[in-house]
């Protein structure tokens, strides 16, 4: 599976999940990010996640369509 890492900004914790499929490029907006939550194709360390806007932290793994996102901390 491709994997690809998001490292989050020094001023936030977590990241919506919407939001990281928007900035990781996975879709074009936060509306189509819910709509991909809503269909139940995401995975959040292995368990299918339906909350649209579900907070992700450092250390967690999303997979989504045949990518995998590991949130990091910033460097």
């Amino acid at each position: 599976m491709p994997a690809l890492d998001f490292e989050l900004d020094d001023r936030h914790e977590y990241v919506e999940l919407n939001q990281l499929l928007k900035l990781t490029g996975l879709c074009d907006s936060g509306g189509a990010g819910k709509a991909i939550v809503a269909s139940g194709a995401v995975y959040v360390d292995g368990q299918q996640e339906l909350r649209k806007t579900c907070k992700i932290h450092a250390g967690q793994v999303v997979d989504v369509e045949g990518m995998r996102i590991r949130v990091k901390r910033p460097a």
